[in-house]
């Protein structure tokens, strides 16, 4: 039996998690999500967070161990050569886990949400992409409020992706979110029925 894998991407705040939520409540599909597995790599006393301890030092960790996220992301969006390191670590362990849980899934149809499923280069793991996009002010707006950022720190993020339109020529299929959360789950049932929205 082949499986139908749907990698479910986009930028940041454009609403992956509105749609994995939907494939997950309505549909009952298994989402397998990079962000658990990513925190998952970093893991108190984990040999990851412990090179990243070594790398920036002590202070980059929480009194109880943990990864202090805010401070890396302050270090990593303003640095991509210290991002791509950060990441060269983190993407094989997500890749791996990813690995295991398709293999050990006997579902027909899988959801894998992967923001940084181009530039982590996992395209291979799935048999359909899908976008969700929105504009760019809408982008910046809802991460500010979501992250509590600065417009500063919020565009640093965005520019530390692919731009969406970017994204949205390499998909299979393309959510527009632009307007309210219905618009977009609509496009979301159309296209689980196999119906191109390109």
């Amino acid at each position: 039996m082949t499986k139908r894998i749907i990698g479910l991407t986009g930028g940041i705040a454009t609403g992956k998690t509105t749609v994995a939520n939907y494939l997950a409540d309505v549909y009952h599909l298994p989402i397998l999500d990079a962000d658990i597995y990513a925190r998952e790599a970093v893991s108190v006393g984990s040999p990851i967070l412990n090179a990243i301890a070594c790398r920036y030092g002590q202070e980059l960790l929480l009194p109880d161990g943990s990864l202090n996220r805010q401070k890396l992301g302050e270090i990593i969006f303003n640095n991509p050569e210290e991002r791509h390191w950060v990441e060269s670590l983190i993407h094989p362990y997500v890749r791996d886990r990813f690995y295991q849980e398709i293999a050990a899934s006997s579902a027909e149809t899988l959801v894998l949400v992967v923001p940084l499923l181009f530039e982590s280069q996992m395209t291979d793991l799935i048999t359909e992409i899908w976008v969700v996009s929105c504009s760019e002010q809408q982008q910046l707006e809802r991460l500010m409020q979501r992250n509590n950022l600065t417009i500063e720190q919020a565009k640093a993020r965005i520019k530390s992706q692919m731009p969406i339109a970017k994204k949205a020529e390499l998909a299979d299929i393309v959510l527009e979110n632009n307007s309210t959360p219905t618009a977009l789950l609509q496009q979301v049932d159309t296209a689980l029925a196999g119906v191109s929205t390109k």
